[in-house]
C-alpha cells in the first residue's frame, strides 16, 4: 500500500506550521529537538507543545530568538547576514541523514533562487537577515527531517490559500502573496487560491516546502484516513489559521466493497468433461475470481454444461481466448455486473501445532471467521490431526481474538 500525505492548506502554510503538523502527526518529538539543537543557533531555543486553540487540539512549534542588549551589538551585526552557502553550513551541523539534507537543500535553494530573482541578484548574493533566517534555518532543517522521518510515497496539495492586503517587512509594505511566493508559484506551478482574510497566510518558506514535497494534486478518488495532525500558526485571521496533514490509504477497486466484475457464461452441449475441466484450471490460473459449471438442458433436450467466469473486466479478453481455445463454444454471453463484497482481511491464528490462515469478514458490526481451506488442509497433513478437528479449533480460537 503507498503510503499517502494529504496536506489541507485552507489555511494557507508556514514552515512552523508544516513542522507542527508533522509532530503532531507522530514524528518522534525529541529526536528533531536533538537534530535542532546541533546546529548551535546561538540565543535560540526550540519548543514543540501540544496546546489547543479556536477549539482544536494540535500542536505549535516556536523558534524564540533570545536578544541580548549588548553595547557592541554592531561589532557582531554583519555576521547575521547570511548567504545560501553560510545557511548549508549551518544545517550541515544538524548532521541530518543524506535524503533529509539533500532536502533542506533544495527548499533553501527554492526560496534563495525566488529573493534573487524578486530583487534581481545572484542567488549568492541573496542574503537572509538576522531573524528571518534563524527561522527559516529552523524550519526548513525540521520540515526536511520530518518529511524523511515520515517516509511517504506520496504527497498532496491541491492548492494553498492565501490572503490579500499588505504585509510589513524589511523592505517596507509588501503586497500579498509576497512576490517571493508568487515566483515560486509561478516557477513550480503550485496553484494557490486566494481568500477574503487579511494577511500573509502562504510564507516564502511555506510554499518552497509545498513546491519540494508535492508530488500529486489531486486526492484519490477512495481513501482511508489512517492519521491526521494539527499544526497551528501564529498569526490570528478570521478562521482559524491552522495546517491538517492526514496520512491516507488510497482504497484501489481491489480493497473497495462494492465493484464491478465481469460475467461471462456459455452454453456447452458437446464438450466432453475433460475438456470443461482443463478449462476450468486454465481459466483460474489466468486469474479468474471464479468459475463454475451448473447443468442445463439444451435444445432437442441434450444435457449440456452452461460454463460461468467471473474476472476482473481488465482479464476479459484472455478469458475469452481460454474458453474458445479450450472448449468447444462459438459465442459467449458477457455483462458487466455489480457485487457487493464485506471487508475481508486474512491473518493468522497460532494453533499448537502450527498457524492457520483465517479469512475474517466484516459485516454489521460483526466478524465472521472462516479458517482458510488450504491452510488447514496443510496443517492436517503435516500434523495427522483431522481436518474438520483444526478448522474447528482455528475457527474459535479466531472468534475468541475478535471479542
Amino acid at each position: 500500500m503507498k503510503k499517502i500525505l494529504y496536506l489541507e492548506c485552507a489555511s494557507g502554510i508556514s514552515g512552523d506550521m508544516f513542522v507542527a503538523a508533522m509532530a503532531d502527526l507522530g514524528v518522534e518529538r525529541t529526536g528533531l529537538l536533538a537534530m535542532l539543537e546541533k546546529m548551535q543557533l546561538e540565543h535560540v531555543s526550540f519548543k514543540l507543545e501540544k496546546i489547543c486553540k479556536n477549539g482544536f487540539a494540535g500542536t505549535d512549534f516556536m523558534v524564540e530568538i533570545h536578544h541580548h542588549h549588548d553595547h557592541h551589538h554592531h561589532d557582531h551585526h554583519h555576521h547575521e547576514h547570511r548567504n545560501l552557502a553560510a545557511v548549508l553550513d549551518v544545517i550541515r551541523r544538524a548532521e541530518l541523514p543524506d535524503r533529509a539534507y539533500a532536502l533542506a537543500e533544495k527548499i533553501f535553494t527554492i526560496v534563495a533562487e525566488a529573493e534573487a530573482a524578486v530583487h534581481g541578484k545572484a542567488i549568492d548574493d541573496v542574503h537572509f537577515h538576522e531573524v528571518g533566517a534563524v527561522d527559516s534555518i529552523a524550519d526548513i532543517a525540521a520540515a526536511a527531517y520530518c518529511a524523511d522521518q515520515l517516509c511517504v510515497d506520496e504527497v498532496i496539495i491541491t492548492s494553498l490559500a492565501e490572503g490579500t492586503g499588505f504585509v510589513h517587512c524589511a523592505h517596507g509594505d509588501l503586497p500579498v502573496p509576497v512576490p517571493a511566493v508568487l515566483k515560486i508559484a509561478e516557477k513550480y506551478a503550485v496553484p494557490l487560491r486566494r481568500t477574503d482574510e487579511n494577511g500573509e497566510m502562504t510564507t516564502p518558506t511555506g510554499i518552497a516546502i509545498a513546491a519540494e514535497l508535492r508530488t500529486q494534486a489531486v486526492l484519490p478518488e477512495k481513501y482511508v484516513i489512517r492519521k491526521t495532525g494539527i499544526g497551528f500558526g501564529k498569526k490570528e485571521f478570521k478562521r482559524p489559521n491552522l495546517l491538517r496533514a492526514m496520512l491516507l490509504e488510497e482504497q484501489t477497486a481491489e480493497s473497495s466493497a462494492d465493484d464491478r466484475i465481469m460475467l461471462i457464461e456459455t452454453n456447452l452441449d458437446d464438450c466432453t468433461g475433460e475438456q470443461i475441466g482443463l478449462a476450468s484450471g486454465k481459466l483460474f490460473d489466468a486469474g479468474a475470481k471464479d468459475v463454475h459449471t451448473i447443468p442445463c438442458y439444451m435444445k432437442k433436450n441434450r444435457p449440456g454444461i452452461l460454463l460461468r467466469v467471473l474476472c476482473d473486466p481488465a482479464n476479459c479478453a484472455e478469458m475469452e481466448q481460454i474458453i474458445f481455445r479450450e472448449t468447444t463454444a462459438i459465442g459467449l454471453r458477457k455483462q458487466l455486473i455489480e457485487r457487493v463484497c464485506l471487508e475481508r482481511t486474512v491473518s493468522d491464528v497460532r494453533l499448537p501445532v502450527g498457524p492457520v490462515a483465517v479469512k475474517r469478514s466484516r459485516w454489521n458490526g460483526g466478524v465472521i471467521c472462516s479458517p482458510e481451506y488450504e491452510s488447514v488442509k496443510a496443517l492436517a497433513e503435516r500434523s495427522g490431526i483431522p481436518f474438520c478437528d483444526l478448522y474447528k479449533q482455528a475457527q474459535s480460537l479466531a472468534e475468541l481474538e475478535e471479542k
